[in-house]
């Protein structure tokens, strides 16, 4: 017994010795500073002040793996990635209080066996900051040639700016992190020139986490040229929050592109959306899709986001098109993991009470141009009170132009809130409100003149001469801060390219 207290008492001193000498927050952790502290959260999660290890899950500064392996490992300390190529294993947090930066040009490898996801939660900071030469890549870690949708987890953002949920939610996908609070001006850190690839993991049935999620991320917080590739879920999907966003592109995701919630108010402006025609959710895919709550409540902040210079490119007039699901079967990205598919419908759904805006926009080969839908809330409503706004919007190659309900694709005045049809020869309600919006048109495809409609991978600019390089306007009141004023409707114009030197449309063939 003597022998074994002395034992124990030199443990407790080695323990209480390494603590102290542990180097605090290194800021260059891979070359300064060798021991870990380790604690647990109020969750019951381990965390950590750095977070490094080898392949065998040992704790180390030169490491190359990210988390320890496990479902919650909880990051607290400040730590620079130096630029490199690093595997992310479980769900990895960083904390309120943590800081992580990645150095332009990083690869990060999702490990699927773990369902790997970076999440930053409320108070704590992701910086990530490429550029156009050398930017950071989130990835699978699945072999050149089989990566697939879904392959690990995601990139999840959230911080204490106001949602409508009473600013204390759950983020979706199933981890712990809650969101919300006063600060619209809350910082969450970077992302720029950042690409997101076969993410979504499903977790459990219907549940995967999206390529880039935001909850109440605030507007202090830089997004930029992020691209968002083979999703397993929704490409961008933000739930409250202030953020202002621009140039963003979703790349073959499985659901919606661009999906607002729960009364984000952010702007976002040069977006770039391209679908492949084999891939489409259950729920019916939308390029934009918006809430301003499940229920449909009119509680606020009202979701009031605000989007110019939108292409949209959807899935007709490309490999033979059906939407049918014969025929939307996941093709060569199928990942057989339980994802339901199902098929297109429009370019844009807002519905339940949702008051979104978009302005100088083009969307090209939907089965449906728009939807108002009023199944559930008062979207409808809000667009006769001017309290949503569709202005110098180009709908061409579209089915129908628009419907007045969830998987309903005929142009027809239909009653959404008690499935009636009110009148069959009549154009819907959506139909007569977008037409009588300043700007908005109904085109052929050839009429935009662009360089290349549906060739996937072509830069999806117009041509010189393109009617949409001086359809643009930026008169309404709601454009009159925050957004770069330009000529053309679209993402793009004749001669600036901003995709060149940090996108990829060919990510599985890559090698990282």
């Amino acid at each position: 017994m003597k022998t074994k207290r002395i034992i124990n008492c030199a443990l407790a001193i080695a323990i209480i010795y390494g603590f102290a000498a542990c180097s605090d927050n290194d800021d260059d952790p891979q070359t300064e500073g060798s021991d870990y502290v380790f604690g647990t959260d109020s969750h019951g999660h381990t965390t950590c002040d750095h977070l490094l290890f080898d392949a065998n899950g040992k704790e180390t500064p030169q490491g190359t793996v990210i988390g320890n392996g496990e479902q919650n490992f909880s990051f607290v300390g400040i730590q620079t990635l130096k630029k490199g190529v690093y595997m992310l294993k479980g769900w990895v947090y960083i904390a309120s209080g943590a800081t992580l930066t990645i150095e332009e040009g990083t690869v990060i490898k999702g490990d699927k066996q773990t369902q790997a996801a970076l999440i930053v939660e409320p108070g704590g900071k992701l910086i990530a900051k490429g550029t156009a030469s050398s930017p950071i890549t989130f990835t699978s870690n699945q072999p050149k040639g089989s990566r697939k949708p879904g392959d690990w987890g995601g990139l999840i953002m959230c911080g204490k700016a106001p949602n409508n949920q009473n600013n204390d939610q759950q983020i979706e996908g199933g981890p712990r992190t809650r969101y919300g609070g006063t600060d619209a001006a809350d910082n969450s850190g970077i992302l720029s020139y950042v690409r997101v690839e076969f993410a979504g993991y499903p977790f459990q049935t219907d549940k995967e986490i999206n390529g880039v999620t935001f909850g109440s991320v605030g507007n202090g917080t830089q997004i930029d040229h992020v691209q968002v590739s083979y999703s397993n879920d929704d490409s961008f999907e933000w739930f409250g929050g202030t953020v202002n966003c621009k140039y963003l592109v979703t790349y073959k995701g499985w659901d919606d592109d661009f999906d607002t919630d729960n009364g984000f108010c952010g702007k976002i402006q040069f977006g770039l959306v391209i679908r492949d025609p084999k891939i489409a959710d259950v729920s019916q895919s939308n390029g934009l899709e918006s809430d301003n709550c499940a229920d449909g409540s009119t509680v606020s902040p009202y979701t009031t986001t605000i989007l110019s210079n939108i292409t949209i490119i959807g899935p007709a007039g490309r490999d033979n098109f059906e939407n049918t699901d014969d025929y939307i079967n996941g093709g060569e990205y199928n990942p057989n993991n339980g994802s339901a598919l199902g098929k297109f419908q429009a370019a844009m759904q807002i519905r339940r009470s949702s008051r979104l805006s978009c302005f100088n926009s083009v969307a090209i080969g939907f089965p449906i141009g728009l939807i108002l839908d009023g199944e559930r809330g008062n979207a409808p409503s809000e667009a006769e009170s001017g309290n949503l706004k569709l202005q110098n919007i180009w709908f061409a190659g579209m089915d129908i132009t628009c419907s007045d309900a969830n998987k309903r694709y005929t142009d027809d005045l239909y009653d959404a809130a008690n499935k009636i049809v009110i009148d069959a020869n009549s154009p819907s309600f959506s139909t007569t409100f977008f037409l009588s919006q300043t700007g908005n048109a109904v085109k052929e495809i050839h009429e935009l003149n662009f360089s290349n409609a549906y060739n996937v991978g072509a830069n999806y600019m117009p041509n010189a001469g393109s009617p949409v390089l001086t359809a643009a306007s930026f008169s309404d009141n709601l454009l009159s801060s925050g957004f770069d004023k330009v000529n053309y409707i679209g993402a793009f114009n004749a001669n600036d390219n901003w995709l060149e030197g940090w996108t990829n449309f060919d990510p599985n063939n890559t090698d990282y």
